[in-house]
């Protein structure tokens, strides 16, 4: 967060399932997951500025995909974070007046939290500018109410999420390592993939106390899954050709698909290496989104 008397910037960013597996399925049909999480230095950006009364605008690359069902700044609005910001405002006995700016930076149903990270980098904002106690009764059901990874962007640090979202774990810090993210164009419905999901349950992973570097950190994830691959693939093919694209580069220690997809990271030895790969694949594919980062360093924001 970078804060002014007048303005207040908060950073939202991808969320990053460096593994999933898909753990059971409850009574009522919600999957349980277990999954390491960690955040990119690639995101959004939700800026807060006082006002007379509330209003949600939307900018940035994707803001045209979003403003269509972005809805209003009423307090019956659809928008996630229109939610977050009248939920919070209910709880604490707040009025919110602000001029509310998401710069929309992420692309839409690519599996990396983009919405849940924006809502919860609002309520992390308002918690701040509110001088809300960390412990405030009714925030945690409110967050997770917003959906299931509300909770882990909302933390904003590296944990293993297990349950629905609601139980988050302590992770090994996440060494700093280049990734390229890439988004093929097409997105992919959550309720969509976990329909399509066959059902071959995996096991909850045991995290070692540490990763020593990018090395050993790729190592254990070789024995984990990104179980809702194929669900993902069968709904969007072009999920496929983006994994090809990462394991074609010769310095890719690993490429998997984030959450539900349709994103997928490669994780790479060394920034150049990196660079290279987005360059190519930019070019081979025009029509693709595709960021170089790193996993590691969101947190200092």
């Amino acid at each position: 967060m970078s804060p002014s008397p007048s303005r207040l910037s908060v950073f939202a960013p991808a969320k990053i399932n460096l593994y999933l597996h898909v753990t059971n399925r409850r009574a009522d049909g919600y999957h349980t997951l277990d999954s390491l999480v960690c955040f990119a230095d690639i995101g959004d950006w939700i800026t807060l500025e006082p006002a007379p009364s509330l209003s949600f605008d939307i900018v940035g690359p994707f803001a045209r995909q979003l403003s269509g069902r972005a809805g209003s700044a009423a307090p019956d609005s659809s928008n996630l974070v229109m939610k977050a910001v009248w939920g919070l405002a209910r709880l604490s006995g707040q009025s919110p007046g602000f001029k509310i700016t998401l710069e929309k930076n992420l692309p839409l149903g690519a599996g990396l939290g983009g919405g849940s990270a924006d809502a919860a980098a609002v309520l992390r904002a308002l918690c701040r500018i509110w001088e809300l106690p960390d412990d405030l009764e009714g925030l945690d059901a409110l967050v997770l109410s917003l959906g299931a990874d509300v909770p882990v962007c909302f933390s904003c640090q590296p944990a293993q999420v297990r349950g629905i979202g609601e139980d988050l774990r302590p992770a090994p810090a996440i060494p700093e390592m280049p990734i390229v993210l890439i988004h093929p164009g097409t997105p992919c419905e959550t309720k969509d993939i976990f329909s399509r999901f066959n059902g071959r349950f995996g096991e909850p992973v045991a995290l070692p106390h540490e990763f020593l570097n990018p090395q050993t950190l790729c190592d254990f994830l070789q024995r984990t899954e990104s179980m809702l691959s194929a669900a993902a693939m069968g709904a969007v093919p072009d999920i496929r050709n983006v994994l090809n694209a990462l394991e074609a580069q010769d310095d890719c220690l690993l490429a998997r698909m984030t959450g539900s997809g349709s994103a997928c990271f490669g994780i790479f030895a060394d920034e150049q290496g990196a660079a290279g790969a987005t360059a190519q694949i930019k070019k081979q594919n025009p029509d693709w989104w595709v960021q170089a980062g790193w996993l590691g360093r969101a947190e200092s924001y």
